[in-house]
C-alpha cells in the first residue's frame, strides 16, 4: 500500500507515522506530503524522514474546487506512474474541507482522524481544541479519536475504528488533547498497518 499525507499541522501523528515505518511496524510506503504552506510543523518532519514535501497554497480568487484540482494533481504526481498498490490519503490535521469532486476521485481513500468519539462533537467548527473544550463544558466520562473515511459531509464518514479515554474532574483542554493525541499516535499507524494486511478492507 502506499499512501501521501494531508497535514496542515505541527505533525505530531505524522511523526508516529514515520517512526512506525523507521521502525517496522508499518510496512506501508509514504510517497510524500503535502501541506497547504511553508510554515507546518509537519514539513520539516517530512524532510528529517526523506519523505518528499509539496507545498499547494490556496490562490486569491480561487475557489474550492480548483484548488483541489491543483491538490489533486499534486497528488497524483507523487503517487507515480505505479498503480499496482492500493493507494491511500492520509489526512493528518487538514485544514480544508474537501469538494464532492475531490471526494469522488479519491472515493474511499481519504483516511481522518478526529478527537471525538463521533458523532458527538463533529461537523463544522469542531476542530483542534474547540472540540476539546466542548467535551469539558458538557462534563463528558469519556472522550477518544475517530479514525473514519471522509465523505461529503463533514466528521460523516464510515468509522473505521474508536478508541476512547477517561476524562477526569481536573482535566483541562490542554491534558484532554495530551491523551487523545496519544491515542492518535498509536492507532493511527496501526490501522494503516491493518489495510496493509488486510485485517482492514475499505469499501470498494
Amino acid at each position: 500500500m502506499q499512501f501521501v499525507v494531508l497535514s496542515s499541522s505541527r505533525g505530531t501523528t505524522f511523526q508516529s507515522v514515520l517512526d512506525n515505518m523507521a521502525n517496522g511496524t508499518l510496512s506501508a510506503s509514504c510517497m510524500g506530503l503535502v501541506s497547504d504552506s511553508e510554515d507546518r510543523g509537519c514539513i520539516e518532519k517530512a524532510k528529517d524522514a526523506g519523505v518528499p514535501v509539496r507545498i499547494v497554497s490556496r490562490m486569491p480568487n480561487e475557489d474550492r474546487e480548483q484548488y483541489d484540482r491543483r491538490l489533486h494533481e499534486t497528488i497524483l504526481e507523487l503517487f507515480g506512474n505505479n498503480e499496482d498498490e492500493p493507494r491511500i490519503l492520509a489526512a493528518l490535521g487538514w485544514m480544508y474541507i474537501f469538494t464532492p469532486w475531490f471526494i469522488a476521485q479519491w472515493k474511499n481513500r481519504i483516511i481522518n482522524v478526529h478527537p471525538a468519539l463521533l458523532p458527538k462533537y463533529g461537523g463544522r467548527g469542531m476542530y483542534g481544541m474547540k472540540v476539546h473544550e466542548a467535551v469539558l463544558q458538557n462534563e463528558e466520562s469519556e472522550s477518544g479519536i475517530s479514525i473514519h473515511l471522509m465523505d461529503e459531509g463533514v466528521d460523516t464518514g464510515l468509522i473505521l475504528e474508536q478508541k476512547s479515554c477517561s476524562v477526569l474532574p481536573d482535566d483541562t483542554p490542554d491534558s484532554l488533547k495530551e491523551k487523545v493525541q496519544g491515542l492518535e499516535k498509536e492507532y493511527y499507524p496501526a490501522l494503516l498497518q491493518k489495510i496493509q494486511t488486510g485485517n482492514i478492507v475499505l469499501p470498494s
